[in-house]
């Protein structure tokens, strides 16, 4: 660092980009240093990283390298793109909850935002990439993108502040004995199932996808020396409202 200034192999370090990446956007004029040492080595000061988190968020939207290139033109405010990033952060299941969290806290204070908060969000979030590119691909983030706007975030706020309650009723149920043929324990899967639906829309591949997700998840949650990707259900959940779920009308 160079009066609180970094060089280009530090923020790769710090974002978990690569320095081929970083000058791949050199190039293409989407984050340009705004400085270089007299030997002619880049170093990015606060405003760029600031712009190189709007890149990280728009490629996280799902825009295409060209697209983002005319949207950073706008003179759309670091507020507006976070908030655009909350709302796809906010569909992507409950694993982002650590990243939404952080971007919170910094539309509480936008302009008091630093690029060290901005270097830790761009290291969650490409982290982040790496694991739901496992998952979904491209094709699938487009769709999710898309069923977003169609389901809408008033929506999507309310299916989001259910979930906790619902396997909260669900592991009641379990802990009380509950018959999965019985009229509770249907009505709780066939609410749990069609929140699910409005996640994949009935797409098989990311209906797959999403059972793949929840499966890894509730592995890691089974084992005490990892970390789970999110706070999601048990492989005990799943197995009572798979039963439930087969005796419904």
């Amino acid at each position: 660092m160079t009066d609180g200034m970094l060089r280009v192999g530090r923020l790769a370090e710090l974002t978990g980009l690569t320095v081929r990446t970083l000058h791949h956007y050199d190039e293409l004029g989407l984050v340009r240093p705004s400085h270089r040492t007299a030997a002619g080595y880049r170093l990015y000061d606060d405003s760029d990283v600031e712009r190189l988190y709007r890149v990280i968020a728009l490629r996280h939207l799902g825009l295409p390298l060209d697209r983002i290139a005319e949207v950073l033109e706008d003179t759309s405010s670091l507020e507006s793109t976070l908030r655009a990033h909350d709302r796809l952060l906010a569909e992507q299941i409950s694993a982002l909850q650590s990243v939404r969290a952080r971007i919170g806290a910094s539309l509480s204070g936008v302009r008091s935002t630093s690029s060290s908060d901005l270097l830790d969000v761009i290291r969650e979030v490409t982290t982040m990439d790496e694991t739901m590119a496992k998952y979904f691909d491209a094709d699938q983030m487009g769709e999710l993108a898309r069923r977003r706007e169609t389901v809408g975030d008033e929506r999507i706020a309310q299916v989001e502040n259910r979930w906790p309650s619902l396997m909260a009723e669900v592991d009641a149920a379990m802990a009380e004995g509950v018959d999965p043929s019985s009229p509770r324990a249907v009505a709780l899967a066939v609410e749990w199932m069609g929140l699910l639906e409005e996640f994949h829309g009935n797409d098989p591949g990311l209906k797959e996808s999403l059972y793949q997700v929840a499966h890894d998840n509730a592995e890691l949650q089974a084992d005490e020396t990892a970390q789970p990707m999110f706070a999601g259900p048990t492989t005990e959940q799943m197995e009572f409202v798979g039963a439930a779920y087969e005796h419904r009308s």
